[in-house]
């Protein structure tokens, strides 16, 4: 029996609702239906009854569920303790960041916070932004970083995690310069001639972003897709021969802007993306956060003012 299942079963106990608790989990509703039945299938009889709505329990499920807080709060606790065995792990703060943050923005953001925070001792998880969710969802890292915009927003239950700006980028298009410094390829393009296009592979967030901008967007872009990877960094890579279009965060072209190695392919097809982030909330009383990630998560606080934290 997979853990994973109780976890899911409390919060569809939580929210009375399998969409939403599909959402607040980070799967499809199908996958998260199939993971209640397999629960189901373990305990030898019907946990929810689906006849009712909003969703209901059976006496059974509400007796698994009363039974699920208890050991995964045993589960969680027995974890930190394992963990306080390491001393130097009580120091080290625990990071989940995808990967395009991880390289461009996460470097840059410490070493600015060590004239008000001081030296940190940090592990960085660089992952895809589902699987990155996924670590601070499952208690596996102590914070999360990741973007954040209205048209794909990071689904997390405000009554279990706090959050905190850390700022803004854009997210627009770059192409390599020809011999007179203008754009090999200028968007909108036209339908007879459409640009080819370096793009996100399907599920990749910023690859979501770009398709809602693009959408939104009062002039069609007229776009050939000839590549896909789920890194920006592979993006850049290409743009950079002049293969074609890319849209990339501000911060992974910096330098290539400076030296004119990447130009603007076209203004008016970009959008604002939020960083951010997350942690968990200990319940009053509770021992698991670090103290390092107390502190920390305190300094941030203090330097952000008068900025105040919101939840998510």
């Amino acid at each position: 029996m997979d853990t994973k299942w109780l976890e899911d079963f409390v919060s569809l106990a939580e929210t009375r609702s399998f969409s939403r608790s599909a959402q607040l989990r980070h799967v499809t509703q199908p996958a998260f239906s199939r993971r209640i039945q397999s629960l189901e299938a373990w305990a030898g009889t019907d946990l929810v009854d689906r006849s009712s709505y909003p969703t209901r329990l059976t006496p059974a499920g509400q007796t698994l569920y009363e039974q699920s807080l208890e050991m995964l709060q045993a589960l969680q606790n027995t974890r930190a303790m394992l963990r306080a065995h390491t001393a130097a792990a009580q120091d080290v703060i625990e990071f989940a960041v995808p990967h395009t943050l991880a390289f461009t923005f996460f470097p840059s953001w410490l070493s600015e916070l060590r004239e008000t925070c001081g030296p940190v001792k940090t592990r960085l998880i660089a992952l895809n932004v589902h699987d990155a969710v996924m670590r601070l969802v499952e208690g596996s890292c102590d914070l999360l970083i990741a973007y954040h915009h209205p048209a794909q927003p990071i689904q997390l239950d405000a009554q279990r995690y706090e959050m905190l700006p850390l700022g803004q980028e854009s997210l627009a298009p770059y192409v390599r310069p020809d011999g007179d410094g203008e754009p090999l390829f200028r968007l909108p393009g036209t339908p007879a001639h459409p640009l080819p296009y370096l793009a996100y592979a399907p599920g990749a967030y910023l690859g979501r972003v770009v398709d809602d901008m693009l959408r939104q967007t009062g002039t069609p872009a007229h776009l050939d897709r000839q590549y896909e990877t789920d890194m920006a960094e592979g993006l850049k890579a290409m743009a950079l021969e002049g293969h074609g279009v890319a849209f990339l965060p501000s911060s992974a072209v910096r330098r290539e802007l400076r030296s004119r190695r990447l130009v603007s392919a076209g203004a008016d097809f970009s959008t604002t993306l939020d960083i951010r982030l997350y942690r968990q909330i200990s319940p009053t009383g509770s021992s698991r956060q670090k103290r390092a990630v107390d502190q920390f998560w305190q300094q941030l606080q203090r330097r952000l003012a008068p900025a105040a934290p919101t939840r998510s």
